[in-house]
Order: C-alpha cells, then sequence, then structure tokens
C-alpha cells in the first residue's frame, strides 16, 4: 500500500487535491485487485466493445478518450461505487475523474505497448507517469 500512498501524495499537493489524490490510489489498487489485474481490465473493455480505446491505452501512439458513461459501463455500478467511498468522491465523479486518470495508469503500466504477464501495475512506471496525473488536474507547476 506504500506505493498507492506515494503516487496519491506526489498527485495530490493541495488540499482540494484529496478526492483525486485517493482516486488514483483507489483506482491503482482496483487495476491490481481485478481478477487477472491488467490483463482482465483489459478484457473487460473489450467484452463491452471499447478494445479499441484500451488497446490504444497500452500501445505507444496516443490515448483516445473515454466517455465517463462509457466506462462506467465498464467497470460496472458497485465498482463505481467502491471506488467513490475508497477516494472520499460522489460516485457520479468517479467516471469523470477515472476517465482522465485510466489511460495514463494503464499507458504507463505498458511499457514498449506490451502487457506485463502477471498483469500488475508496475510501480516505476506508473510513478514515471505521475507528470502527466498531475497536470491534468492542474498541479503541474506544484
Amino acid at each position: 500500500m506504500s506505493l498507492l500512498d506515494t503516487i496519491g501524495s506526489l498527485v495530490g499537493k493541495s488540499p482540494e487535491g484529496g478526492g483525486q489524490q485517493a482516486l488514483v490510489s483507489a483506482a491503482l489498487e482496483f487495476v491490481n485487485n481485478q481478477p487477472g489485474g491488467l490483463n482482465g481490465l483489459i478484457s473487460s473493455f473489450k467484452e463491452k466493445g471499447l478494445g479499441d480505446v484500451v488497446s490504444s491505452w497500452v500501445g505507444n501512439g496516443e490515448n483516445q478518450a473515454i466517455a465517463p458513461d462509457a466506462l462506467h459501463s465498464v467497470l460496472g455500478s458497485d465498482a463505481v461505487a467502491s471506488l467513490a467511498a475508497k477516494a472520499g468522491v460522489q460516485p457520479d465523479q468517479v467516471t469523470g475523474l477515472l476517465s482522465q486518470i485510466l489511460p495514463h495508469v494503464v499507458n504507463a503500466a505498458t511499457p514498449n505497448g506490451e502487457v506485463p504477464a502477471e498483469g500488475q501495475v508496475n510501480a516505476s512506471s506508473v510513478l514515471g507517469a505521475l507528470g502527466s496525473l498531475s497536470s491534468l488536474f492542474g498541479k503541474g507547476n506544484a
């Protein structure tokens, strides 16, 4: 859990960043706790017809955007409610925030466009992406 705390503290450098900080931590924990880890999450996207979107996150090109409603359909209401509770934000905020965070997390976790065999998010890869995540929340200068 210390990796998640580190990531959260680096991303959420201001008091108003608390929800985003907790959501980044919850998102990483969520990915790693999926059956099959990152591979399981990618499969969920493919099953919902969003394989092209998640493949852009894994690939080396530009990340395709995902609409919050589409992300909600992949994750499901139970997962959204659980993430909201862990992050201390309202459920309707979770998918909007995650639609900005998750593409970067998946991209960072798949260096060279390859999903790790074990399916777990690699700490150093995600830490390398923190600059991008910070800028999403207006903390790029912090």
